[in-house]
């Protein structure tokens, strides 16, 4: 926001700062301050409060006891002076529109002016015109004129006359004033333009908050204000409806916050306009529900959703929502008639009063009509996320490895190094889960998703020893999370024990890369006979890359029962064939992923 030196317009009003300059934060209770910004840091707040007093003069600086600091004008008399000055300086677009009047009862210790002392305000007055000399006048005797009464105040309205011209309102009148109290989260019924109880309470909420009498009735000044402060702020987010023909959807956005930058899909995208923080992507796909589960897993890779928050899915829609220290979003999808539609909203941690009203006028006005963004390579639970999300930062795990189910519940079995000093372990970036039990001498770990899952498929343990020489099939996330779907990886069983003769290892002859750690080693049949565990840790050999090692699933099966974890067993005499292993693999495989 610019500055300008608003000392013609703005020096009426502060007449009254000017009387009351040096009043400090302990004297404030029963004044009104006009709090125009909030910084965080120290030096921050200092530095704009420089700029700010050289504008406008009288602003003062106090800690708040979130230890943000507050830069305010005053103190005032009344609220009223305080409300006209902030009409004033608003109109003139000097202070941001959601500047608002403080009681002062949160600010602590003073911190501008340094010295501790409000200053008052500097009265330039014009320069005296240029005029040619003349002799000097015979001296008079200056008469002072006598001293002006102080304009009395409009005197408030009764209320009985704030009852008379309230019956005078039409019904979009009084509409707008429950609109404009649901705006500032004082109501939250219909609107329905009857001024029934839930209104009434909701008026002696908003009187109550600005320090007026609780009466239940707004005054016409009090009405002024209230409808005054709901269009400033609608003008300053700039709320109109967008109807993209292309996606299909009619929303609500702040277009003062934001501006339309392309389609991709399944976005349309909306950037920031003049570095507000805020963003908005519409998401417009055509597909299937597996579509939209795709979606919902992949979005939770986005940075622009952090990691804490609300993860809610339903059979055909999800919600999901992110804060941290820097960053807010809420994002909504539906599955509907063969599409998939939704939208995300994302802005930063000073615009949180803002958005928790605009947020409810979006949902409110989220209408979809026929019509999706062009197909792209294909359904998002099938494509590589940096095709379909281009241009969005994806926010990366430290590593990632592979594991497996076990269970009908979504019981995940992997490699304890996967899980090794990790703040927080995820299965296929999308579900969160626990370390159960881990063993690092079998180098065994079992997880269980903090929400149960229901996998499509889970593993079956060779209940007899693998056959020496036995051709094998390795699922595995071999390049981690850069792909959505294992790869196979092919070989055969070398020897049933170790290179030192461990009874508990598989050597393998297969070609492995990280990612594949974890991952389940299959036999002919389709049963699991093992689990990746790569090559031992020895600094002084190096062994060639297509010798691997895995546990076996004799010593797999006795920690899953030392773990409470049920394991089923395929009998010898099942036969898989290729195509259906394949499909198994992938179902029952999933990416483990460490994060800190």
């Amino acid at each position: 926001m610019g500055l300008t030196r608003c000392r013609i317009g703005f020096w009426a009003a502060t007449a009254l700062l000017g009387a009351m300059a040096g009043l400090g934060p302990a004297q404030a209770q029963d004044q009104r301050w006009l709090q125009i910004e909030a910084h965080r840091d120290i030096e921050t707040a200092l530095e704009r409060a420089r700029v700010l007093d050289t504008a406008l003069d009288n602003v003062s600086g106090f800690r708040l006891p979130s230890d943000w600091v507050a830069l305010s004008l005053g103190p005032f008399e009344s609220e009223t002076d305080a409300f006209a000055l902030r009409r004033e300086l608003r109109a003139q677009g000097v202070i941001p529109a959601d500047a608002f009047i403080s009681n002062g009862s949160d600010y602590l210790a003073q911190v501008f002016p340094q010295d501790g002392m409000a200053r008052s305000p500097v009265i330039i007055a014009p320069a005296a015109p240029e005029v040619e000399p003349q002799p000097d006048p015979a001296p008079e005797v200056a008469i002072a004129p006598p001293p002006q009464p102080e304009p009395e105040p409009e005197p408030e309205e009764t209320l009985a006359q704030a009852q008379a011209a309230e019956r005078l309102l039409d019904r979009d009148a009084r509409a707008e004033i429950q609109t404009a109290l649901q705006w500032f989260g004082f109501y939250n019924l219909g609107i329905d333009a009857a001024f029934g109880p839930g209104t009434r309470r909701s008026i002696s909420d908003w009187q109550e908050a600005q320090g007026f009498a609780a009466t239940g009735v707004l005054t016409t000044r009090q009405r002024d204000a209230l409808i005054g402060d709901y269009r400033a702020e609608l003008a300053a987010l700039g709320m109109e409806t967008v109807r993209d023909e292309l996606a299909g959807i009619s929303i609500d956005l702040p277009m003062a916050l934001v501006q339309f930058e392309r389609h991709e899909t399944p976005f349309a995208k909306y950037v920031s306009r003049n570095d507000s923080g805020v963003q908005v992507l519409l998401i417009s796909q055509s597909g299937t529900q597996a579509t939209l589960f795709g979606l919902y897993e992949i979005m939770q890779s986005l940075e622009i959703v952090p990691l804490e928050g609300r993860r809610e899915r339903s059979q055909n829609s999800f919600v999901l929502t992110g804060q941290s220290e820097t960053l807010r979003s809420h994002s909504f999808a539906q599955f509907r008639n063969g599409e998939v539609k939704g939208f995300t909203l994302v802005w930063t941690p000073e615009r949180d009063a803002q958005m928790a009203r605009v947020l409810p006028m979006m949902e409110a006005s989220f209408a979809t009509f026929s019509g999706t963004l062009p197909e792209s390579a294909g359904p998002a639970s099938a494509v590589a996320r940096a095709d379909l999300l281009a241009g969005l930062a994806l926010r990366r795990p430290d590593f990632s490895r592979s594991g497996f189910y076990v269970d009908a519940t979504g019981t995940v079995l992997t490699t304890s190094a996967a899980v090794a000093q990790c703040g927080r372990v995820t299965i296929d970036e999308a579900y969160d889960a626990r370390v159960v039990r881990r063993d690092d001498a079998l180098g065994l770990a079992v997880l269980k998703p903090e929400t149960p899952l229901v996998p499509m498929a889970f593993a079956q343990f060779h209940d007899r020893a693998a056959a020496m020489g036995a051709e094998i099939t390795i699922a595995g996330f071999s390049f981690e999370d850069s792909m959505s779907r294992p790869i196979l990886t092919f070989g055969r069983v070398d020897a049933l024990e170790g290179l030192n003769g461990e009874s508990d290892q598989l050597r393998l002859n297969a070609e492995i890369r990280p990612g594949d750690l974890g991952g389940p080693v299959f036999g002919g049949n389709g049963a699991v006979i093992g689990l990746v565990s790569g090559q031992p840790q020895d600094g002084a050999r190096q062994l060639p890359s297509d010798v691997n090692f895995a546990v076996s699933a004799a010593a797999i099966t006795g920690f899953l029962q030392a773990a409470n974890v049920s394991a089923g067993t395929l009998r010898e005499d099942v036969f898989v064939p290729p195509e259906r292993l394949t499909r198994i693999a992938g179902d029952l495989t999933v990416l483990v992923s460490c994060w800190n």
